[in-house]
């Protein structure tokens, strides 16, 4: 009999792809997907590390697992898996511990496993030194065919205060373009309709596409060459996550132009404080941060635009939050992605002085939170009654479905079957 596989993936789009890739491989190994719900006789756990309690989600899932599934293997792999690979292995009922170089060799180790001694005698780690970690593994999600994440780029040289993706992931590099067109002619012969490009550092593309640390091509060379493919059926392209320092005058005139890249940019601020934003070894300033804001309004009035934002960063004081509230509160900005602020090991935020009280850091979370959620309401007021082409999902929840206007504004009607995975004009 084939054995059985389900996954649980924590964190961002990118480990989602990740996971859907993982879920390819095994599959063409002769393994049968199962939902994690279900028994299986492996289960593999895709980690993240921005969170402070991936222990602790960690070892929820695996009593989960250990409760209906007693004799099955648990895998644990993603981030966390490389940041901290003896705290996980030292979780009752895992098994086997994938850091990022080895994640993507699931099945052999599965394999070798499967071939050894029936008394494994506690969790076996596969992970390696972090600056080792090299060459690009594409991924893309399938399991919507609507919206598919596509990653394009992984790794970051960037080494903000805050930040463990560089530990967790390696040095940038990225797919070449080739690469690319070829995995969304494949999505496109699949009948994907709108693709995000995903990366962890999305602006950096290029580095790592000729095979070296050089950069011989750029994300914008990536837009272009995407924007004139002609992968059939693929009527949306939108770009995730990326750095305003990175995020050029020429790329938002293209997008501004372009028929298949929709109007919608997410562009990571962290603070509205320029001192703060120094502490965070940010690469920018506030100024260029609203420039950008600026003239993507200037060319896309109907451009959706959305920000992530870092609250209780040590040091940041009441002064400096309202700072960053009345930055936020002037900007034409749609949404916010915010975030309280916690420790990480090996960063040098956690040794910074000037710790901001937990309660304080969730209130000024409330507050931010409150401000975006008035801002998307000011946002999709804007265009109530206009014409715009939603794309609506597969997915029927209460007699209802959903879908997303080009310039991301998300649409609710009731579940018509004929409506799914196409893209309708429609009053908003």
């Amino acid at each position: 009999m084939n054995k059985t596989v389900a996954f649980h993936t924590l964190g961002c789009k990118l480990n989602y792809s990740e996971t859907s890739a993982l879920s390819r491989m095994l599959e063409v190994e002769g393994f049968v997907k199962k939902d994690f719900d279900e028994n299986a006789d492996v289960y593999v756990i895709n980690t993240c590390s921005v969170t402070d309690n991936a222990d602790k989600e960690c070892r929820q899932i695996v009593r989960k697992i250990q409760r209906r599934a007693p004799e099955a293997m648990v895998v644990v792999t993603g981030c966390y898996a490389q940041l901290k690979p003896e705290q996980i292995a030292s979780i009752e009922g895992v098994d086997l511990v994938l850091g990022a170089a080895e994640k993507f060799n699931i099945a052999k180790h599965l394999k070798e496993i499967a071939e050894g001694p029936a008394d494994r005698g506690g969790a076996k780690i596969c992970s390696c030194d972090i600056d080792e970690v090299s060459g690009f593994h594409s991924s893309f999600s399938v399991s919507d065919r609507t919206r598919t994440f596509l990653k394009v780029q992984d790794g970051c040289d960037y080494n903000c205060s805050f930040c463990t993706i560089p530990l967790a992931r390696g040095h940038s590099r990225s797919d070449s373009i080739d690469g690319v067109l070829a995995n969304i002619n494949e999505l496109a012969e699949a009948g994907v309709k709108e693709i995000v490009l995903t990366g962890i550092n999305l602006g950096d593309f290029g580095k790592g596409a000729d095979g070296g640390k050089t950069k011989e091509v750029t994300f914008f060379d990536l837009v272009k060459a995407i924007d004139a493919s002609a992968a059939p059926g693929v009527e949306r392209f939108r770009i995730s996550s990326i750095e305003p320092n990175l995020l050029t005058d020429e790329i938002i005139e293209f997008v501004a132009t372009s028929g298949r890249f929709m109007p919608h940019f997410h562009i990571p601020l962290q603070s509205g404080n320029n001192h703060i934003l120094g502490q965070m070894r940010r690469r920018y300033k506030r100024e260029l941060y609203a420039d950008r804001v600026a003239l993507i309004k200037k060319l896309m009035p109907h451009c959706c635009i959305g920000a992530d934002v870092i609250v209780g960063f040590p040091g940041e004081t009441d002064a400096e939050f309202q700072d960053t509230f009345e930055f936020l509160h002037s900007l034409d900005v749609s949404y916010l992605h915010v975030f309280t602020y916690s420790e990480r090991t090996d960063t040098l935020a956690a040794e910074m002085a000037g710790v901001v009280r937990m309660n304080v850091r969730n209130e000024r979370n409330k507050i931010l939170r409150n401000l975006s959620y008035q801002k998307m309401q000011y946002f999709t007021e804007q265009h109530r009654g206009q014409v715009r082409p939603v794309l609506f999902e597969h997915a029927e929840k209460g007699g209802m479905m959903e879908g997303y206007t080009d310039n991301y504004i998300r649409v609710q009607v009731p579940y018509s079957p004929e409506h799914t995975n196409k893209i309708i004009d429609w009053i908003i």
